[in-house]
């Protein structure tokens, strides 16, 4: 014969004592759960993070840096509580840190930059961008790195799916 195992503080779950009718006695009911507060917090943060990165677009390219290391020192200062909060901290520190080592540009550089994408933006056909691509073939990428990266920017605006570059003279 075996010995009984031990059951301490054993409680019923379904007790019909507690689904009295309808006039009788005290019925009891579970507290509500959380639900919509978990999915009022995760529509919340979404919300947040869309509009986070359309302010991450706007922001000129220098300052991309700075305003994620101001979001993330400020969540990690806010939620220090939290395991992965702790990580949070110090990389918008460093954030901030390489925003400090970024090097701006001037006004005449930004003119001078805008007036050559509006320069390049004049060639706009295929047979346009193959005669400038196979130009640009000929010199060295630390010639003309500024020329491709406006020349890409361009491409991924509009929509193309070759990259400036790429293709070959024919």
């Amino acid at each position: 014969m075996r010995a009984r195992a031990r059951r301490r503080n054993l409680a019923v779950r379904s007790s019909s004592a507690g689904r009295a009718g309808r006039y009788g006695g005290t019925r009891l009911t579970r507290p509500g759960r959380n639900r919509p507060i978990r999915r009022l917090a995760r529509t919340g943060l979404l919300v947040l993070a869309v509009g986070l990165i359309r302010l991450a677009r706007a922001v000129r390219p220098r300052w991309r840096p700075l305003l994620a290391g101001v979001v993330l020192t400020v969540a990690g200062f806010l939620l220090r509580s939290f395991l992965w909060a702790g990580l949070a901290l110090p990389l918008g520190f460093l954030f901030l840190y390489a925003a400090l080592l970024n090097p701006g540009r001037s006004d005449a550089d930004r003119k001078q930059h805008s007036a050559l994408e509006r320069e390049l933006a004049g060639y706009f056909t295929p047979a346009q961008r193959c005669d400038l691509e196979a130009t640009l073939a000929r010199y060295p990428d630390t010639v003309t790195h500024e020329l491709r990266d406006i020349l890409a920017s361009q491409a991924t605006a509009a929509g193309d799916d070759v990259i400036p570059g790429t293709r070959t003279a024919p």
